[in-house]
């Protein structure tokens, strides 16, 4: 396996092993804290109380799973819409959920009065910068050579997901909880096709090859540009 395969592909790896570890901790959590009312409780109540650390463990793994994922897709992209926009979104999302995790762990006890601003804060910055980095990867992934197969579910996913998260913050008619989990669930589920698709392309020599000779001193003719 040459250099080219192997960044995207251990990034692709990272990223799936993350998410799952994340989605099985998530719905563990669920079946063995009867205290909580799944339909109810938003899944951050659950990082206190049994099994809490093993949920902000989980919400770290997300966290580096939604980064990679950015940052992995600018190193690899080498179609015309290419920007740092949505990776930069993605870290920024990442950061917003390990403060979430790392926060919840120590500020109730040491800063009760400030703890719940900060958790609204990161949360809500965390929810609002996935959402819209999905929808820019996605737009940018249309015109991504190797993506063709993939962008148009991912196009209609993360408007889903945008959907979903605006309805949660804006309707208080459904049960919290539930909707909660609802866009949680979309947005990790597109993020798991994101990191798949990741995989799949990197295990094509050509698109490797493209991608490498992008970045390298050919990059303006791989794109079809003569100048």
């Amino acid at each position: 396996m040459t250099r080219g395969h192997a960044g995207p592909r251990a990034a692709a790896a990272l990223a799936l092993s993350a998410l799952l570890l994340f989605v099985l901790v998530a719905v563990a959590t669920q079946f063995v804290r009867t205290d909580l009312d799944w339909v109810r409780a938003t899944l951050s109540l659950y990082l206190h109380g049994p099994w809490g650390l093993a949920l902000r463990v989980a919400y770290c793994l997300l966290a580096v799973a939604i980064a990679v994922l950015g940052l992995a897709l600018y190193r690899c992209s080498i179609g015309p819409r290419r920007s740092a926009a949505a990776p930069l979104l993605f870290v920024v999302s990442a950061l917003g959920l390990a403060t979430v995790a790392i926060g919840d762990s120590w500020l109730p006890a040491l800063a009760p009065l400030i703890a719940p601003f900060i958790h609204g804060l990161a949360a809500n910055t965390a929810f609002l910068c996935a959402s819209t980095g999905a929808l820019l990867q996605a737009w940018y992934l249309r015109r991504e050579p190797g993506w063709q197969a993939l962008a148009g579910g991912l196009w209609g996913g993360a408007w889903l997901a945008f959907v979903l998260l605006w309805l949660h913050v804006l309707w208080r008619g459904p049960p919290r909880g539930a909707g909660q989990k609802l866009v949680i669930a979309v947005l990790v589920g597109w993020l798991l096709c994101l990191a798949w698709g990741l995989w799949r392309r990197s295990q094509r020599p050509t698109a490797v090859h493209v991608a490498h000779t992008c970045h390298g001193v050919s990059c303006a003719q791989t794109n079809g540009d003569p100048t």
